[in-house]
């Protein structure tokens, strides 16, 4: 399956409602499941990003839901990019 890196910003507001429920954290993964992704791999980050996932998802199509469902919450902004395992991308050249 497709493995994405998601990086994660949480807005003002996304503080406030960790700050206020750190478990919402382990719930937005649950909810990112029941759109078709998973979440393999998690840190918070000090930094420009909060949050560093390691996602897998189906396709693309999928990912794209997972990050406008997210991102029209208004609480994270949210910058995917796709992982391409190192042998997939030396075999390709």
């Amino acid at each position: 399956m497709p493995t994405y890196i998601m990086l994660s910003t949480l807005t003002p507001e996304g503080v406030q409602t960790v700050k206020n429920n750190p478990a919402r954290i382990r719930e937005v993964n649950k909810e990112i499941e029941q759109l078709g992704a998973k979440v393999q791999a998690q840190w918070a980050t000090l930094g420009h990003f909060d949050f560093v996932n390691v996602v897998e998802a189906p396709d693309e199509s999928t990912i794209a839901r997972v990050s406008l469902e997210l991102g029209s919450r208004g609480t994270g902004r949210y910058e995917t990019l796709t992982a391409i395992p190192i042998d997939d991308f030396i075999a390709s050249l």
